[in-house]
């Protein structure tokens, strides 16, 4: 089981619901990674801001309602002694009636649909949960660097 960051290894940040807000979330999402001492230009640094980037962009494209933002939520939580940590995005939107669709292979000719496919690829795993009374969080958790020491999280005991 593992336990939650304190609030100092969590990003939390709300952005416009449009493209220049989902580009922005990628950007301040691989700062902050950059801060937590992840490499930048390491293969997990990478994987995050593509991650990041794509859940943005679903938010900005499907999850977007007139004058509201979207939530980007970063943790960092630990994991007993021997394997890397986890990262879990998760971006919060106002249009829960807007439910991703399971993943499937897009259209060869289609420029869409490819986003959470690419997700499904990358994460160890992902999901939506429901977000009362009208919205939804789209979630996804990646293996942090190997042997990564997250400042300030205990491991699970156990």
């Amino acid at each position: 089981m593992s336990r939650r960051a304190s609030s100092s290894e969590d990003f939390r940040q709300r952005f416009s619901s449009t493209r220049r807000g989902a580009r922005l979330a990628r950007l301040l999402a691989a700062q902050q990674l950059t801060a937590w001492g992840w490499d930048r230009g390491s293969e997990c640094l990478e994987a995050a801001e593509l991650v990041v980037g794509e859940l943005a962009a679903n938010a900005a494209t499907h999850g977007h309602l007139h004058g509201r933002d979207f939530l980007l939520t970063m943790t960092l939580v630990a994991c007993p002694e021997g394997r890397s940590g986890i990262l879990r995005i998760e971006v919060a939107d106002c249009r829960g009636e807007r439910l991703p669709a399971p993943v499937a292979e897009p259209s060869s000719l289609g420029e869409q649909g490819r986003g959470l496919l690419l997700v499904s690829a990358l994460a160890s795993g992902w999901g939506v949960t429901p977000r009362p009374p009208s919205g939804k969080t789209v979630w996804a958790e990646l293996p942090g660097p190997p042997g990564q020491a997250y400042r300030g999280i205990a491991p699970p005991r156990g």
